[in-house]
Parts: structure tokens; sequence; C-alpha cells
């Protein structure tokens, strides 16, 4: 249930930023936090990651839906549910799930976060949840690290007790 919070919390702190964006920033404009470090720089969005492949709407949409319900169906299935799986998915899908609600309404996605020192492209929370949830799921996948115990049916820890 944590988890699901989490996600629910990271869709709304990504619709919040994005729509105090749209507000408070016009088209390219550029307000300097830390000179040459972090700006808040509006850009609308229309490709993938870091502006790669533009004007590809309904490819993104659709692969988006795709990776959300393959997603979901893992979830369902999977044996094992580690704090690295619930975490990736939650992340992955509230991230994935705020990019979406912004291509499929506006036909972009909105960035404002500007690093500038390390000339990165500028990205939102939504884009910040899915890399951080991506990591999460590689450690899942890869190492399997952090997972929880089954809790034993009643009936069996009752045997092992000797009740």
């Amino acid at each position: 249930m944590l988890y699901i919070i989490i996600g629910i919390l990271v869709l709304i702190l990504d619709i919040i930023s994005k729509h105090w964006a749209l507000g408070a920033l016009a088209a390219g404009e550029e307000i300097p936090l830390i000179p040459g470090v972090f700006h808040l720089t509006y850009v609308e969005n229309t490709g993938i990651a870091f502006g790669m492949m533009e004007n590809k709407r309904i490819v993104f949409i659709t692969l988006s839906v795709i990776i959300l319900a393959a997603l979901f169906i893992y979830l369902l299935k999977a044996p094992r549910r580690d704090v690295w799986l619930k975490l990736g998915a939650a992340l992955v899908i509230s991230g994935s799930v705020g990019n979406l609600i912004e291509r499929v309404s506006k036909g972009y996605v909105i960035d404002f976060l500007d690093f500038r020192m390390i000339n990165f492209p500028v990205f939102n929370v939504a884009d910040i949840a899915v890399c951080v949830g991506a990591a999460a799921l590689v450690i899942h996948f890869l190492f399997g690290g952090g997972a929880e115990k089954p809790q034993k049916p009643e009936s069996e820890a009752d045997i092992d007790n000797g009740d």
C-alpha cells in the first residue's frame, strides 16, 4: 500500500509542478535559480526522452500504454514482489501516467527543470520518477535484492510452533 501512496504522491507532484510551470513561465523563458548551474526553463517537448524523435505523439501514447499494461501484468503474475519491484513499478507507472496525461491532453510534455552545469536536457518530475523507477527495476531484475519474505499461512505457523 505504501508504494501505491508513493506513486500517487509523485503523480500529484508532477501534475502540480507542470501546472505551475505552465502558469509561471512563458515558452522558452528561463529563471536562473543558481546561475549557470540550475535554471527553470519552460519547454514544450513533443519528443520522447531528451527531445528525441519529435512529433511522434501516437507512437509515444501507444508505447506508454503497452509499457503500463506489461508492467501491470508482470506485477500481477510476479511470484515474488520485492521492495525494488514495488518501488520501481510505482515510480515508472506514476511518471508514465504523468507524461501520458500531458501528451494526450496537450500533444506535448511540459519540461522545466534545467541543469546547465552538466549540459543535460530539460526534464520534469515524471521523467525523474521514470528514471529512478527504471533503475529500481534493473536492481530487481539483476539482483532481486531487498526481497520481502513471504508470510507463512496461519495454519503452518501453528504447526511450526507446536500448537
